[in-house]
């Protein structure tokens, strides 16, 4: 069969190399780092990070042919729209923190859609209706993720969107080979949302989902992107693509409208940040839960955490009692901040941390917790990364919530639209409570850290609330226990859930202290001690890429986690 040139593939050259086995006893995995799968990835002069490999190589050769950062982003999520359907696509939503070399400017973009008009409390109120469905027209809100590719373009692109869109619209007609990570997820996706009309058609053209290793195509969305890139993104809002996902949300009783979509627009934000040890680091404001890992960060920052140790039973503790506390800000406050007025500034300040630090008892779990008065999670993701010549770096999450989402796929569109909405309260006196044309609380977000003022690491972390708990460890390993970019993602995570919820659950039990494998006997034992429920390893631990910048050496690290399909590389 024929090839075209982008699948056919390139070459990459990287400095770094996956670590070899070796019989020696005392060789303690990468270069004696014990929590390591491989060495960081080096190169001088560009790096890309993604949960897929094909991404990662479209994105080099996006830079290559003298694309920017953002291009070579775009091109990505683009791939990763068609090849890890189970966590992205043009039927979500995007959030964005980019490093503009040439104005010396961190910026931030709010790409996530609104929830459509018709959505009002009332109308749940009337039909009995307690909670947001999870699946099928109810929770499906406006996709922000095209409007977030152009206005990214519109600031930082160089090439033009058909070049950009090229490398994915060829796979998507050509096919692809299903990698197993995403293999995997296709069959859970299938037994939750297959029997949704379109979802067969587009994903099960020959009766079942894609397995590992089998060849995949879909024209339908080679289509929809070669109908982006030629008319832009107001094909996708207010042109053909809009109305036929009017129709087919008609068709199925939902309420998302052509009206709703003509009517989005991205927002270019301020990320906010917390200095932890001398590191600043960045997250977005609400309506996402980025300013959660700030606030852990700040809770964490008085106690000797080295002297903890890594794995320890009181550094675990310590991690899960700030998590309870920061999460019970979540509930009460993280919203739309159009629609509510959020306190970010004290939420994240260290005055406020050192008020809520007191609330931890050093050797007992606790049961419940109150938020504090600062007024003076189930989802798949994608997140990649990308960093160029001329020292742009972008950190760029994106996601249909649920893994492939609501199960809605329009017409021959060939994507699913998200289930945001899912993530509204029904509770009339909630922050996040539901609203026509509100931004529903969202769990995706993008992370930078600057050092002495100049971009340093950007960084992400998906798997819904797993990710501020995750983006604090990432910061506490490197930061606390020495490691590097490669093993700060490797090493065994902890994930708690239970915590109470910003769609109104609260924690009445203390919650759940998930652990993976790697954690002792000794430290498990020593929790449950304290008082802490103990669950299975559940896999729900997320996924990670970043990118470092070494200023003296003038060269990009880069790092792809063990537990996702991803490869980082560069040239």
């Amino acid at each position: 069969m024929k090839q075209s040139k982008w699948t056919a593939g390139t070459a990459i050259l990287v400095t770094g190399v996956a670590a070899m086995a070796t019989s020696d006893p005392g060789y303690d995995r990468v270069a004696g780092r014990a929590h390591a799968s491989r060495s960081e990835i080096i190169a001088p002069h560009a790096m890309a990070a993604t949960s897929q490999p094909l991404a990662t190589q479209v994105a080099l050769d996006i830079l290559k042919a003298g694309g920017s950062a953002v291009d070579a982003a775009i091109a990505a999520n683009a791939m990763l729209g068609l090849m890890e359907p189970t966590g992205s696509g043009v039927g979500g939503d995007l959030f964005a923190i980019v490093w503009d070399a040439e104005r010396k400017e961190l910026l931030g973009l709010n790409a996530s859609g609104r929830s459509p008009k018709a959505m009002t409390l009332e109308y749940f109120q009337q039909r009995g209706i307690d909670v947001v469905p999870p699946y099928g027209p109810l929770p499906v809100s406006v996709p922000g993720a095209v409007d977030g590719w152009f206005q990214l373009h519109k600031r930082l692109g160089r090439l033009d969107m058909k070049e950009i869109l090229a490398p994915a619209i060829a796979y998507a007609k050509d096919g692809f080979p299903v990698s197993e990570v995403i293999a995997h997820y296709f069959q859970s996706n299938k037994a939750r949302i297959g029997h949704y009309p379109g979802f067969a058609d587009t994903y099960m053209p020959n009766g079942d989902v894609p397995k590992k290793g089998e060849m995949f195509r879909n024209p339908r969305l080679a289509a929809t992107y070669e109908l982006i890139a030629e008319k832009g993104r107001d094909e996708f809002y207010k042109g053909s693509i809009a109305r036929r996902i009017d129709a087919y949300m008609a068709e199925q009783g939902g309420l998302l409208r052509y009206e709703d979509l003509a009517a989005h627009e991205s927002e270019w934000i301020t990320p906010v940040s917390t200095n932890y040890r001398g590191w600043d680091v960045y997250e977005l404001p609400p309506n996402g839960q980025g300013i959660a890992a700030l606030q852990i960060l700040n809770i964490l920052e008085t106690y000797d955490i080295e002297a903890m140790g890594f794995g320890s039973a009181q550094y675990i503790h310590t991690f899960v009692e700030a998590k309870k506390l920061a999460f019970e800000d979540r509930a009460k406050y993280y919203a739309d901040m159009d629609f509510v007025d959020v306190p970010v500034e004290t939420l994240i300040s260290k005055e406020y941390a050192s008020q809520r630090r007191k609330l931890i008892a050093a050797d007992k779990a606790s049961m419940q917790l109150p938020a504090g008065d600062a007024m003076l999670e189930d989802g798949d993701t994608i997140y990649l990364t990308v960093a160029d010549a001329d020292g742009n770096m972008v950190s760029l999450i994106q996601s249909n919530y649920r893994g492939m989402g609501s199960g809605m796929t329009p017409g021959d569109l060939g994507f699913v639209l998200q289930d945001r909405a899912e993530l509204f309260s029904l509770n009339a006196n909630d922050a996040n409570v539901v609203a026509g044309g509100k931004r529903p609380f969202h769990t995706i977000i993008p992370a930078f850290v600057m050092k002495d003022g100049k971009p340093f690491i950007s960084f992400g972390l998906m798997g819904g609330a797993m990710q501020p708990q995750g983006h604090a460890q990432i910061i506490v390993n490197m930061v606390d226990f020495g490691m590097n970019l490669q093993e700060a993602g490797d090493a065994a995570r902890i994930n708690h859930t239970g915590s109470s919820q910003p769609t109104g659950s609260t924690m009445t039990d203390g919650g759940v202290v998930h652990l993976e494998t790697q954690f002792s006997k000794e430290t498990r034992e020593a929790l449950e001690a304290m008082g802490h429920t103990l669950g299975e390893s559940d896999g729900s631990f997320g996924g990670y890429q970043a990118i470092k910048w070494d200023q003296e050496q003038g060269v990009y690290y880069g790092a792809s986690e063990v537990r996702k399909d991803g490869q980082a590389a560069g040239y």
